[in-house]
């Protein structure tokens, strides 16, 4: 996804969508239901790629999520969160690579 122009709404809908990923996966408990974890980690990892593009740090969070009583933690939520950081910083360091609006976070 090159060339990706992140929107306010995109950004925010990313953080929606992991946030309400972390509270499903928080109010099934540890141990979860049968597959209900892993398909909400597939959904969430699908949605937040294309609102916000593809990054190395989802593999990890999407294994992470596997290990139990780790989806307790808002690791989808960290993750969008340290990933717009990155992004921002990456961002910082020259001219914009495309045209169109930037939002600044």
């Amino acid at each position: 996804m090159t060339g990706l122009v992140l929107s306010q709404t995109r950004v925010r809908s990313a953080y929606a969508a992991a946030i309400l990923t972390d509270l499903l996966q928080l109010a099934f408990g540890p141990l979860g239901w049968m597959l209900a974890d892993e398909i909400l980690d597939v959904v969430a990892m699908i949605v937040i790629t294309r609102l916000i593009g593809f990054h190395p740090l989802f593999l990890p969070t999407f294994v992470l999520e596997i290990v139990p009583v780790a989806d307790l933690l808002p690791t989808w939520t960290g993750c969008v969160a340290l990933v717009m950081m990155l992004r921002k910083k990456g961002s910082d360091s020259g001219p914009p690579v495309h045209d169109g609006p930037v939002i600044d976070i």
